[in-house]
């Protein structure tokens, strides 16, 4: 049986440098005039998840969908971090900056959610993980978690801050620039160091 979460599922936005680097410019207009002092995140409800291997659709409107390939904390008792797993957090493609992206990522069955969890004390230096992707088994994105803007520490103890993660809640690490699209049709492998591939492939949906 493939490993699901217990509690509520979290993403980051903007914690890679180079998408950072890139948003700079509209992070200094109005309203905000800086950039965030605080982790940003959002909630992937349990409509969104799939297991691996499952196939997930596409609404017949949206041409190409957005691979958010990341890997993410899995929380334990006492604020411990349990393990590591690997997500694909899909979306559909805007550039909206300041709308939070809840119409764009909380679709129907996207997020794909890895095999197993790797645990915390198999996985090493979250800092060292490395994942690529492919579309059809052709490379489309390398992504090197040692260009997080908060590693994964700092992002825990950050998140803490101002908010509680309880035992099984999960909180992804972010997804760097350059996220590769997809079309109905496509197969998506996810591979890391240590992990399991996270493997799904992208249907039309049916009436």
């Amino acid at each position: 049986m493939s490993w699901m979460p217990e509690g509520t599922v979290y993403g980051t936005l903007l914690n890679f440098r180079a998408e950072m680097a890139a948003l700079a410019p509209q992070m200094a207009q109005p309203p905000y005039k800086a950039a965030p002092k605080a982790p940003v995140l959002y909630i992937k409800p349990a409509n969104t998840w799939s297991t691996h291997g499952e196939s997930i659709a596409v609404p017949g409107r949206v041409p190409e969908v957005e691979i958010g390939a990341t890997i993410a904390m899995v929380m334990g008792a006492q604020g411990q971090v349990a393990g590591y797993v690997l997500m694909n957090d899909l979306s559909i493609p805007h550039a909206s900056y300041f709308r939070p992206p809840v119409k764009f990522k909380c679709l129907d069955g996207f997020l794909g959610i890895g095999e197993r969890m790797l645990p915390a004390d198999q996985a090493g230096d979250p800092s060292a993980f490395r994942l690529e992707v492919h579309i059809n088994g052709a490379l489309k994105q390398s992504v090197d978690f040692s260009q997080l803007v908060r590693p994964a520490a700092q992002l825990l103890a950050d998140v803490g801050e101002f908010m509680t993660l309880h035992a099984g809640d999960v909180l992804m690490l972010g997804s760097d620039l350059g996220r590769p699209l997809a079309k109905a049709g496509d197969r998506i492998d996810i591979t890391a160091p240590g992990f399991r591939t996270l493997s799904h492939t992208l249907a039309e949906e049916t009436a």
